[in-house]
């Protein structure tokens, strides 16, 4: 047992410290120093790194007050609506092997109807693992303390989760940089019967795997997570993105598509959502829903009729104007908001500074975008559509 795995099972069994934490106030220094009177130093380290974990943890994870976290290891972690999503895509009652399992919450969204390995080469990390799976109340399942680069897959049922910080403050984007890295992920998906492989939205996954279907998936317009899906769980086009809570969902090449131009903003406007636009289905998403660009460079869509898809978030146009901020100002002297939104997606634009030069006094909020429309830059303004889609 490594002393960290040492100093977490001393931790479970001193439930006065964290209580002690949680009602604990003033600066982080003076916490510890109050605390280190009556409890040992390196629990009360721990303590307080749990402690924070947990804080974050609450709105994101069930029960978040009792999971055993780090902080690394929530950042990484799928959230439980992405987590479910992709189980369900597992066939029911299969053995799946979950590898660099982390805190468990995908292993506790396959268990549900799965029979499932966890696997980390992190004892302390698999501890965790078995332990929110008890708070979870998952089934009993196998949990091995094993590199995931030494375990034999073939034919077998697969979820991997690299790791993507390796103890860095931000993620890396390259997969040859990933833990397992790019190598071991593409021998995965030549030899496991099937499955899926979590890397990131940002990542360099573009024409690294040949045969398999890349999923960008968005939760409540945050891109959180590419799946690469492969083997018997693949499907045949190559690019998907999906948009939750609705599971709206469109598959394709982004090559198959191609949308038509406008030469202005029509009556509405439309910002697609995130794994939309990472996905490469932004041509797609226009013919599905009779939609047109403003610019080759620019993502925001237009049309005189306002679909209703969770694919795009609606904007009603109040007024075109070219780029002066001069005529911004005079256009709304004349109805002032009470709040004003800027979004842009290729100009640097300081949202800031612009915001505060805009006269205020009305009732409404507004948005301010700042955009290309036939290589001429312009701005528009508008008002949110309001409407509640029937999955949310």
């Amino acid at each position: 047992m490594t002393p960290e795995l040492a100093t977490l099972h001393k931790l479970r069994t001193a439930p006065d410290l964290m209580t002690a934490v949680a009602e604990s106030t003033g600066s982080e220094l003076a916490v510890q120093d109050k605390l280190r009177m009556t409890f040992d130093p390196e629990l009360v380290r721990a303590a307080l790194t749990l402690h924070e974990a947990r804080s974050r943890a609450k709105g994101v994870l069930p029960r978040a007050e009792r999971l055993w976290l780090t902080v690394t290891g929530l950042q990484q972690c799928t959230h439980p609506a992405v987590a479910t999503y992709k189980a369900e895509r597992f066939p029911e009652n299969v053995s799946v092997m979950d590898l660099c399992c982390g805190i468990g919450s995908d292993a506790a969204a396959l268990a549900r109807h799965r029979m499932v390995t966890a696997l980390d080469c992190n004892e302390t990390m698999l501890q965790r693992c078995q332990w929110n799976l008890d708070i979870w109340d998952c089934p009993a399942q196998d949990l091995v303390l094993k590199d995931a680069r030494n375990v034999s897959l073939s034919g077998q049922m697969i979820h991997a989760d690299p790791d993507r910080r390796l103890g860095r403050i931000r993620p890396v984007k390259r997969l040859e940089q990933y833990c397992p890295n790019l190598d071991w992920m593409q021998g995965v998906t030549r030899t496991a019967a099937g499955g899926a492989i979590k890397i990131g939205s940002a990542a360099n996954f573009m024409q690294k795997f040949p045969g398999c279907e890349i999923e960008l998936v968005s939760l409540h317009g945050e891109c959180r997570e590419a799946t690469v899906w492969f083997g018997q769980l693949a499907a045949t086009e190559q690019f998907r993105a999906t948009v939750l809570p609705s599971g709206e969902t469109i598959a394709g090449d982004p090559l198959g598509a191609r949308a038509n131009f406008a030469v202005q903003p029509a009556r509405y406007l439309f910002d697609p959502d995130p794994a939309v636009v990472r996905s490469g289905l932004l041509d797609g998403v226009c013919e599905k829903l009779n939609l047109e660009r403003l610019d080759d460079e620019e993502e925001y869509l237009t049309s005189d009729e306002c679909p209703d898809s969770s694919f795009i978030t609606g904007f009603e146009v109040i007024a075109v104007l070219p780029n002066s901020p001069k005529r911004l100002r005079q256009h709304l002297r004349a109805a002032p908001a009470s709040y004003y939104e800027i979004k842009c997606r290729h100009m640097s634009i300081d949202a800031a500074s612009v915001a505060r030069q805009l006269p205020t006094g009305g009732t409404e909020p507004r948005v301010i975008f700042f955009l290309r429309n036939c290589g001429k830059t312009r701005i528009v303004i508008a008002k949110r559509v309001q409407r509640q889609m029937a999955a949310d």
